[in-house]
């Protein structure tokens, strides 16, 4: 079915309550397990169709946040989603405490069993009005920023049509693209800066009255951190800075030479060549056909996959006014269907989408047909971003389908970029602690850690007084900070795990898809560091894995420089 036939109907949040009511009695009296293993698969029939509408919701709300219907849809859904938290939290109680357990973790496997004892810790009815005031503010972020109208160059852009501008090959053209965002932020400074002050104090009142000292541990538990703990994270950053960090000092010094620019500022960050950044070469629909047939070839299961995609119309990626920023990848459960959205430009950024957001939209599609369990489809966070990150590489036969002469500048920015990256994610990640650690810091406070977190993990950069960067809040464009918290060292993790198949695909590409495959059908039923050790990989968390899983990226970039 395309997803223009897909009938939204606002969920019948009352029916649902009183049937997880119903569900939970029936749990709670049953002695039978295999009654009890019904009663849950019931339960999750039942969320799976409330999740389908509430993605059918999301999309068509993302598509053009001026639509007054989906605005007021999705207000709705979210302020029910606490109360359905609520009525889940004593389903979850029932299950955890069932008599049967022992048989039921034999049908469902213990990690679920886990991840819902962590889900309980972090929920309380008392929750459910700041719960509520935390999506609408969210929303609020996501409108305001959809909201931008950017004038420049007698034009009138959104903050992503920007984007080839800030890859420009005249650097005077490059600083005014930023100059001209940075203005936006700049005239919408108070109402940013007051969305954020709300989440942090909301958050942080949030985690106090579940008892702890601040919102970085429930954040981990809502996160379903089951098997490494901020402190470990902390160290992972920690190694970054040792091992990664030099590296990337030494990408941006080699970048800087092919400019030929021997004062380096944040203007020039973007630009990886002196003839300009390698661009896709055709129109969407070209780059689209492209994708196409990348997957037809790539394996069967990506071949079925495509036209999947293809046949029901599960994209939406071109960049047009009053359409959310960003991309996403969701599912629809009910049909068994993922649904892909970007906003393209014309940067490299539109073929990530059909190599990044399509790795998990392929992961969803797989753990659809090959896992009967839903709570075990889906890994956590940074499993599922090694989904995505890793398909960036494993479609590298096919990049030239994209970028024709481009294709080798292509490939080395990526790679160049995956390292840079990891450092970045981990400032995103530190300055998220710091805030909730801090939650008294005033704005300018929030700024000034940023900068300073800027000089530990980016000191390659100068921000030459730009407006809105130059201050310090250039944070505020990174949109998990404000609507997915700490959702962001996942993308780190996952990059180093790609880097592996990356590697890995350099010496044996058959190999590296099959290990990929392996990677991919296992799902959510092992935590994150169990997955990478499962196909031989190592965990990011392993001591010696980024310097190693690094080193070795980087030496690539070495021996494939271009000019």
């Amino acid at each position: 079915m395309k997803f223009s036939e897909m009938t939204y109907t606002r969920p019948d949040m009352r029916l649902a309550f009183e049937t997880l009511d119903s569900l939970t009695a029936r749990l709670q009296t049953s002695a039978d397990p295999k009654e009890q293993l019904s009663i849950y698969k019931e339960a999750e029939t039942l969320l799976n169709h409330i999740w389908t509408q509430a993605s059918i919701c999301m999309i068509r709300n993302s598509v053009d946040t001026r639509d007054e219907f989906y605005n007021k849809e999705t207000e709705y859904i979210n302020d029910q989603d606490p109360l359905l938290e609520e009525k889940l939290q004593s389903f979850h109680e029932a299950l955890v405490k069932s008599p049967c357990r022992p048989e039921l973790e034999q049908s469902l496997g213990s990690l679920v069993f886990k991840n819902l004892e962590m889900t309980l810790k972090s929920f309380s009815p008392e929750l459910i009005p700041l719960m509520q005031e935390e999506n609408k503010l969210t929303t609020e972020y996501q409108k305001l920023y959809a909201s931008a109208q950017v004038p420049f160059q007698g034009k009138t852009l959104t903050i992503a049509q920007l984007g080839p501008y800030k890859e420009h090959a005249d650097r005077e053209v490059r600083k005014a693209a930023l100059e001209a965002e940075g203005r936006f932020f700049d005239e919408h400074r108070q109402e940013f800066d007051e969305i954020y002050d709300k989440l942090v104090k909301n958050r942080t009142e949030q985690a106090k009255k579940l008892g702890f000292d601040s919102y970085v541990e429930l954040a981990a538990l809502r996160l379903r951190r089951n098997c490494y703990t901020p402190a470990d994270v902390a160290g992972f950053r920690d190694r970054v800075v040792r091992d990664l960090v030099p590296l990337t000092v030494k990408v941006k010094e080699r970048q800087a030479k092919r400019l030929g620019i021997s004062d380096f500022k944040f203007y020039d960050n973007a630009l990886k060549f002196k003839g300009g950044s390698a661009t896709p070469q055709g129109t969407p629909e070209e780059i689209m056909a492209a994708g196409l047939k990348m997957y037809e070839e790539l394996s069967p299961d990506t071949r079925d996959f495509i036209h999947l995609m293809f046949e029901n119309d599960l994209f939406d990626v071109l960049a047009k006014e009053g359409k959310a920023p960003g991309g996403y990848c969701t599912s629809l459960p009910d049909y068994g269907y993922p649904y892909i959205f970007s906003n393209f430009n014309g940067t490299s950024g539109d073929v990530d989408v059909l190599t990044h957001e399509a790795g998990h939209a392929f992961a969803d599609y797989i753990a659809h047909r090959t896992i009967d369990i839903d709570a075990l489809r889906n890994p956590t966070m940074e499993g599922a971003e090694t989904h995505s990150m890793s398909m960036e590489f494993l479609t590298a036969p096919w990049h030239h389908l994209f970028f024709g002469p481009m294709t080798d500048k292509y490939e080395l920015s990526h790679a160049e970029d995956a390292l840079v990256f990891i450092p970045y994610g981990c400032l995103v990640d530190h300055f998220q602690y710091e805030m909730y650690t801090h939650p008294e810091l005033t704005p300018e406070e929030r700024n000034q850690t940023w900068l300073k977190l800027e000089k530990r993990y980016r000191p390659y950069l100068d921000f030459d007084n730009l407006p809105f960067y130059g201050r310090g809040a250039g944070w505020q464009r990174q949109m998990h900070i404000y609507g997915s918290p700490f959702y962001y060292i996942d993308y780190c993790l996952a990059q180093v795990m790609s880097l592996q198949f990356f590697a890995l695909s350099l010496e044996d590409r058959d190999a590296a898809w099959k290990k990929y495959m392996d990677f991919v059908k296992l799902g959510g039923t092992k935590t994150f560091i169990d997955l990478a050790h499962a196909v031989n990989l190592q965990s990011p968390m392993d001591e010696e894995c980024v310097k190693t899983v690094c080193e070795k990226a980087f030496q690539w970039t070495e021996q494939n420089l271009v000019e």
